[in-house]
């Protein structure tokens, strides 16, 4: 089981300050396996892509691959594929967006994905649970992963952990239905604040952690997507990725 580091670990701030280049050379040292570069800190993507060739195990992508009225959004599955290829990246995350705000166009658009897809067999798709209700509900994730199936795809998940509270979802609940699916998991605790919920440490999240990685895939890539925060960065990463290592070998 290898551990990753999500970039946006790292904060906003200092990704902007200081480059993914240098957040993935501070993960290397932590000793992560991998770091997933994030689209949305790019600075510049001409440069900074071809810069970070070769280090990604993951590109994630900020954009959906549906369209608010389920039509296929062709351009950005086509940016994520080409920054995912500029990165030598063998993954590329997306939310399925408004997948099934229109049913039957979402669906025949399935063939559409399938086509595109095996134009690029080098770079695998896997669909995230993101903070949405079009794309971060159990009920929207089955019955996309049914429809895909049902196309003749054969999409893997990646599964977030804390995303399901901001929709009222129990992340146990989805563990245990869409495990079948999961090919890469983001480790993200989650706690309450009065108006919204944040994400924080696996051993500080009010959420059944334990439980919840107990019901995914052992052998999935694990990455760590919760603030990383100290004067000594190094460590403080050192420490989480040894702490992922040892609870899921525990789970």
């Amino acid at each position: 089981m290898k551990v990753l580091i999500s970039l946006s670990s790292f904060g906003a701030a200092e990704t902007g300050r200081h480059g993914q280049l240098w957040c993935t050379d501070l993960a290397r040292q932590a000793g992560a396996d991998g770091v997933e570069v994030r689209g949305e800190l790019l600075r510049d993507a001409a440069t900074e892509l071809p810069a970070l060739a070769g280090r990604a195990a993951v590109y994630s992508s900020p954009e959906g691959l549906w369209t608010h009225d389920g039509l296929l959004d062709e351009a950005a599955l086509q940016r994520g594929m080409h920054a995912s290829k500029v990165l030598q990246a063998p993954r590329l995350k997306m939310s399925i967006g408004g997948f099934g705000a229109s049913l039957q166009t979402s669906q025949t658009s399935l063939q559409q994905l399938k086509a595109l897809l095996a134009a690029a067999p080098q770079v695998e798709l896997v669909i995230e649970n993101d903070q949405t209700a079009t794309a971060g509900t159990l009920a929207a994730l089955q019955a996309f992963f049914a429809a895909q199936a049902q196309a003749g795809l054969d999409l893997g998940m990646t599964f977030d952990m804390g995303n399901w509270h901001w929709q009222g979802e129990c992340p146990l609940q989805a563990a245990q239905a869409l495990a079948p699916h999961v090919r890469y998991v983001h480790c993200k605790g989650v706690q309450r604040l009065p108006a919204k919920w944040i994400a924080v440490p696996l051993a500080e999240s009010v959420a059944p952690w334990r439980a919840v990685l107990r019901a995914l895939p052992a052998d999935a890539p694990h990455a760590i997507e919760y603030p990383l925060v100290g004067d000594d960065l190094v460590a403080v990463t050192r420490e989480q990725v040894d702490f992922i290592r040892a609870v899921r070998g525990a789970a």
